[in-house]
């Protein structure tokens, strides 16, 4: 080409001209090599999009694989909190079912316990009336002395008599009979007994204390010339209806005085079964 333009200069051509012939040149000289640019061009252009699209394709079909592991995840969490609201469900009604039983059991409780606070209130109040009762029963004791006052003689005899001591100091319970002097046991139990007499001259002052017919105990005092004076007693078992009295012995005198030297006492110590 450039032999071409030397050419040209060397026969006088312009500078048009040879500008003109150079683009003429350029023209036959570049048409075919712009045409092999244009196919290779075309040629790596499509090759990157083939490249591409299939960098698309891969990666689009690993995104579709990881859409549908994700769909699969939550339809199983789906499925799974399905299951935790049915059991959350499930244990809201087990729990009021619950409270329903608790409110029963705890109504139930308080009637029975209002019932046994009204049972054991009025086995309380029949306890203490039981319990007094019984304490009423068991406040036994008397104390007598022979006369209601002045002065008196009694025996001898030639055979025993039953004293009647018809001063009544004490006699709670009623279990002594002034009338007749004979105490007789209202209940079972162990009894205290005493006896004290005065006598005077030379006869002797001798008395005993007697159950239900039989001689327990005596108080015996003989000094000629001399007030006498004894005591004795005894603690004794029992039943009811048993009788305890005080028997003058045969030949014996006691002697009383406005004093009361001569008593009779007795009292329940504590109750037996």
């Amino acid at each position: 080409m450039m032999d071409l333009v030397q050419h040209q200069v060397d026969g006088g051509l312009n500078d048009n001209g040879i500008s003109q012939q150079l683009r003429s040149e350029d023209g036959r000289q570049n048409q075919p090599q712009a045409s092999t640019n244009s196919q290779q061009n075309y040629h790596l252009f499509f090759t990157d999009i083939h490249a591409a699209l299939r960098e698309l394709t891969a990666t689009v079909t690993e995104q579709k694989v990881n859409i549908r592991e994700l769909t699969a995840t939550v339809t199983e969490q789906k499925m799974n909190i399905r299951e935790l609201t049915a059991t959350v469900t499930e244990q809201k009604m087990n729990i009021r079912a619950l409270e329903t039983r608790l409110r029963e059991q705890q109504t139930f409780i308080l009637k029975e316990m209002n019932k046994k606070n009204d049972e054991m209130s009025n086995l309380t109040r029949s306890q203490v009336e039981e319990l007094r009762k019984e304490n009423r029963e068991r406040e036994i004791a008397f104390s007598a002395g022979l006369v209601q006052s002045g002065y008196a003689d009694f025996g001898p005899f030639t055979t025993e008599i039953t004293l009647t001591y018809k001063k009544v100091f004490t006699n709670i319970g009623n279990a002594y009979n002034p009338i007749t002097g004979i105490f007789t046991a209202p209940l079972k139990g162990a009894y205290m007994f005493r006896v004290s007499i005065h006598g005077n001259g030379e006869t002797p002052a001798t008395v005993g204390i007697v159950k239900n017919g039989e001689h327990m105990v005596i108080a015996h005092d003989d000094q000629a010339q001399a007030a006498k004076n004894s005591s004795n007693g005894v603690v004794l078992l029992l039943k009811v209806g048993d009788v305890v009295y005080v028997r003058l012995r045969p030949k014996a005198r006691v002697a009383e005085t406005h004093d009361n030297y001569n008593s009779f006492s007795g009292f329940l110590l504590f109750p037996l079964r």
